[in-house]
């Protein structure tokens, strides 16, 4: 059984972020902000769903999915766009591929050293983000 992702996270280091955002096509506007901004992450699963927020003073994103369906996902908010998800275990990493507009997008979630660690990526570009759980 993989490890429990479980739990509420802040982030305390991001890596490229901005190349990120501008892979979705995020305005500069909008980037400057969000590169301002330290995230929490709150993961529950409530039944077989998992529930995954991210939240920020700026914006917040809220979703929610069983693992191995594929779902419509829309990321008001983010970039705006509708695409086909999909998340699956692989190993103890929890990973998910978002099939629409953009090539190889995508994310992976798992724990290290005590730490959630979470990898965007979208088009060529790679966003490394790691979270310490608030006790």
């Amino acid at each position: 059984m993989p490890v429990s992702l479980c739990g509420t996270w802040d982030m305390v280091n991001s890596v490229n972020l901005d190349g990120y955002m501008i892979g979705l096509g995020i305005s500069l506007y909008t980037r400057k902000i969000a590169l301002k901004l330290k995230h929490r992450k709150v993961i529950e699963k409530v039944g077989d769903r998992y529930v995954v927020k991210t939240l920020s003073t700026f914006r917040n994103y809220t979703f929610s999915f069983r693992v191995n369906e594929e779902f419509e996902e829309f990321t008001k908010g983010l970039d705006d766009r509708h695409c086909k998800s999909l998340v699956t275990w692989e190993g103890n990493k929890l990973v998910c591929i978002q099939k629409g507009e953009k090539k190889n997008r995508g994310w992976a979630h798992w724990m290290e050293d005590d730490k959630l660690h979470l990898e965007l990526y979208c088009e060529d570009q790679v966003c490394k983000q790691v979270f310490k759980r608030v006790v």
